[in-house]
């Protein structure tokens, strides 16, 4: 073994001038960085803890933070992978205008603000208040979700105001209120680690929230049954007790059945149904007629699987129900988030120890972001903008007069289609990728033509930006102090790792410029995010999303606390409805009828297969991050279509092949995948890409009645082969990801 050089100038000799060694400290070299900052993963609402390393105010790396009590340590591929963002060369640094002509040229802060407010103000007194509109992202902080809201209402003063959640988990929330008055998980993660069975519906959740799944795993080492619904056998599926393959839209037929089948054989909690809920008779009378045969012809899903999913369910003294995008996107998602609540309180299985119910937030703030009124019905709090008495509030806390306050507005979707209507002229958006992320996009893309102005506010150039008349650059996740809220409901601190590159902002610094300048500059009197969050708290106060009892300090020093949290004594609410009191108007939890509705689209001659799309497990929602971070690229580089082998040799399609998939919408073509783990009637396509590879080209924009969710999951197609093959890379690194 060598030795130890013993000088100081041996040690420079032999290991360089920016090396030295100490027996205290070790090697220290000039890539050591200069700081580790505790904060969190910018994808998903798992909100894993992560430490990331900092080199010369760059993110150079990271390092797991193993305290942190809900993943302690663990991390997906797109975690391990985040931080490859943050130097990327498409960073944006400038503001960016478009010349007729030219493409886009760089221009100065000065010359893009002042062209965005005298657009601003040109097209609203045109047109109206109402002709400018903005969407908004959930990916952003509760500061940033809080202060949007208020900048839509006070200094734009518009009514149509809505956010990417409107594409994830609203037909959840809307299912939560009716049933809860209240949109929240129901317990921590560590109550799911001890129930006896567990029902997973419509959530992939071994790509999509992989860290997760290490909860999954020990409730099964705990001897959890675990049921998996989803027409394909996804990874989390593969080791599922039971696998419910449905088909695309038939969920609250298959819910409503399993509810006849509890009974049917008196798997019921009368004493929690009787004294704690109401609307249960009518519910049950809504599926009296939903035997099994029906329900087999219905769902796609055998007769004897749904009556063993049943006993299960009604048999187990703990259980736990989980759903996801799965049952959500669809026109009729709140039906089928309610028709599982309805088997929850049918065995009154919430608001005890292990027992538990919620959906997965998919988005980076999915749960905060939902709660603090950049949505087009809401105010903070998770509020009703149409409420005489919460408008009062919130006018009074932003020093308002209630009559300035603009009433509900348009969903995201619906701005689009007022777009072609000529009804809105101007758009801001921010965090928000509608071209790749709404449906028909095909329709959206001659939306944004038609714009007479249009800004957009983002880190990177994504496809919606592309037709923005200015851009303005801002910031990554790591560049801004904030919170957000996990998908249990634990809200975590966020904090500022380095500052943004180049001439570009704070998203925060941006909003507040922009107010100013419209002339609200005294309602936004913000020096730091912690003065927007204390705003936030009174705001939320008293609303069913109460956060005034949370600080900073506090955060911290309990790493996250549960909302709601209505003092600063308070300790947080990790488990709801302990005390059976639910926030509706009678303090029950109510049961809601749910008969079935066959999907906006359904199969014909014409176009004979049902088409449904989802997620993988290297990419984050519209790609605008992760298909910049090459590890994940070439995990899954493009997006193939999967199909079953029986479907693909009725068509003549071999593993491979270029098939073109055709809706009434449009038409892409994409490689097969031959797989055996999709139903023999339907395909699958994920839809992080755009272009010529969007998945969203070909969905439909019906809408659920309620919650304005798209249907995203079921559309019917025709497969046409080309007689093409893919390369063989594509080929080859598919399957890696599988």
């Amino acid at each position: 073994m060598a030795k130890l050089p013993t000088s100081v100038d041996s040690i420079i000799d032999q290991y360089g001038p920016h090396k030295a060694y100490t027996p205290k400290t070790g090697f220290q070299g000039v890539h050591e960085p200069d700081k580790l900052v505790k904060t969190h993963c910018c994808f998903c609402g798992m909100q894993c803890g992560i430490q990331l390393k900092v080199k010369d105010n760059k993110v150079a790396g990271f390092e797991p933070w193993m305290e942190f009590p809900f993943n302690e340590g663990r991390l997906c591929p797109k975690g391990v992978q985040r931080y490859l963002q943050n130097n990327h060369p498409d960073r944006l640094l400038t503001p960016i205008k478009r010349v007729e002509g030219k493409g886009f040229e760089r221009t100065s802060w000065e010359e893009a603000m002042s062209k965005t407010v005298s657009e601003i103000e040109r097209i609203q007194t045109t047109h109206g208040r109402d002709a400018f509109a903005m969407l908004s992202g959930v990916s952003l902080t509760n500061e940033k979700s809080y202060m949007i809201g208020k900048f839509a209402r006070v200094a734009l003063k518009t009514a149509n105001l809505d956010y990417n959640g409107r594409l994830c988990m609203v037909s959840a929330g809307a299912g939560n209120k009716k049933a809860f008055g209240l949109d929240r998980i129901s317990n921590s993660w560590e109550d799911l680690k001890h129930a006896k069975v567990i029902i997973i519906a419509g959530t992939n959740v071994s790509e999509t929230f992989p860290t997760l799944t290490h909860y999954i795993w020990q409730a099964r080492d705990n001897g959890a049954k675990l049921i998996v619904i989803d027409p394909r056998v996804t990874p989390i599926a593969r080791t599922a007790d039971l696998h419910l393959p449905v088909r695309p839209g038939g969920d609250s037929a298959l819910f409503g059945a399993m509810l006849k089948i509890l009974v049917d054989n008196d798997w019921l909690d009368h004493d929690f149904i009787d004294n704690y809920t109401s609307g249960f008779q009518e519910s049950i009378d809504a599926v009296k007629d939903y035997d099994l045969a029906w329900a087999e012809e219905k769902t796609g899903v055998p007769a004897a699987k749904i009556q063993q999913a049943a006993e299960w369910w009604g048999k187990a003294k703990t259980s736990f129900l989980l759903h996801a995008r799965g049952i959500e996107h669809h026109s009729k998602g709140v039906d089928n988030v309610l028709s599982c609540i309805n088997l929850v309180l049918a065995t009154g299985r919430i608001g005890k120890p292990y027992c538990g119910y919620g959906t997965i937030t998919g988005q980076g703030n999915g749960q905060g972001g939902r709660e603090h009124g950049h949505k087009c019905d809401q105010l903070p709090g998770n509020r009703d903008i149409t409420n005489p008495e919460h408008r009062k509030y919130i006018a009074d806390v932003w020093g308002i007069d209630e009559k300035d306050m603009p009433g509900k507005g348009l969903s995201a979707y619906e701005i689009i289609e007022a777009i072609h209507r000529g009804e809105i002229k101007g758009l801001i958006t921010i965090c928000f990728n509608p071209l790749v992320s709404l449906p028909n996009n095909n329709f959206v893309k001659e939306a944004l033509e038609k714009l007479e102005y249009y800004v957009a506010i983002d880190f990177f150039l994504n496809e919606t930006a592309r037709h923005a008349d200015i851009i303005l650059p801002g910031s990554l996740h790591e560049e801004e102090e904030g919170t957000v809220t996990t998908a249990e409901g634990r809200v975590v601190k966020i904090n500022e790792a380095v500052t943004p590159p180049g001439e570009a902002k704070r998203d925060s610094e941006i909003i507040i410029d922009l107010a100013k300048r419209l002339g609200a500059g005294d309602k936004f009197a913000y020096s730091k995010a912690e003065d927007i969050f204390n705003e936030l708290r009174v705001a939320s106060k008293g609303g069913t999303a109460d956060y005034f009892g949370i600080t900073y300090e506090k955060i911290e020093k309990n790493m996250g606390v549960f909302w709601p949290c209505p003092s600063e004594d308070h300790p947080g609410t990790p488990r709801l409805w302990e005390d059976k009191k639910f926030r509706t108007p009678d303090e029950r939890a109510h049961f809601n009828p749910v008969p079935y509705r066959e999907p906006s689209e359904v199969v014909d001659k014409e176009y004979p297969v049902v088409m449904t799309t989802g997620r993988v497990v290297s990419q984050y929602l519209s790609g605008s991050q992760t298909r910049r971070i090459g590890k994940l690229v070439d995990q899954y580089p493009e997006p193939l279509l999967e199909i079953h082998p029986k479907l693909a040799y009725q068509y003549g399609i071999k593993d491979g092949d270029q098939v073109t998939v055709k809706t009434r919408r449009g038409e892409a073509t994409f490689p097969a995948q031959i797989v055996e783990t999709i139903r023999e009637d339907t395909v699958f396509i994920p839809y992080h890409w755009g272009g010529i590879h969007s998945a969203n080209q070909l969905t439909i924009g019906t809408l659920d009645p309620v919650s304005k969710i798209p249907e995203f999951k079921v559309c019917a197609c025709q497969l046409v082969p080309t007689g093409k093959m893919a390369s063989v890379k594509v080929k080859e690194t598919a399957y890696q990801s599988f």
